[in-house]
């Protein structure tokens, strides 16, 4: 099992290949590739290589999936018999990756290949036969007064 720790706006992630990481916002548009290049660590089985301060020659490559928000976190500021209150929320927001590789910055992982669409459904020349059609019922009606 290989994974790295990535630096990230002066915060610390373990990134592990095909999962997904959420990271405070980044200016990179869904769908496109990028690369953490402040490693501290990797570790690939046995193999352990930590970074002073970062390891050099590797990268984590991941493509952006999503940019979302966090929780409303609510913040109260108070204080007794001054009828000071302030009330403000405030939600963080981040950027989901999925991590694609591990590794030198030449080899960058391919990405999963789309699924192939099916040919578009042709009409054929024949003309398809038409459904029979269930009778009518009858509308009811009341029945007649002697």
């Amino acid at each position: 099992m290989s994974y790295a720790i990535v630096e990230s706006g002066g915060k610390q992630y373990v990134a592990r290949e095909g999962q997904a990481l959420e990271v405070d916002r980044l200016p990179v548009e869904v769908g496109k590739p990028m690369e953490f290049d402040r490693i501290l660590l990797v570790v690939d089985g046995s193999d352990v290589r930590i970074g002073t301060p970062v390891v050099q020659g590797i990268k984590v490559h991941a493509t952006v999936t999503e940019h979302t928000k966090g929780t409303k976190v609510i913040v109260y500021r108070y204080i007794p018999k001054e009828r000071y209150r302030k009330k403000r929320g405030h939600r963080q927001q981040y950027t989901r990756v999925m991590v694609d590789g591990i590794g030198e910055p030449s080899e960058r992982p391919k990405p999963p290949a789309a699924p192939k669409k099916a040919a578009p459904r042709t009409r054929s020349a024949a003309p398809a036969a038409k459904k029979a059609e269930a009778p009518k019922p009858k509308p009811k009606t009341a029945p007649k007064k002697k």
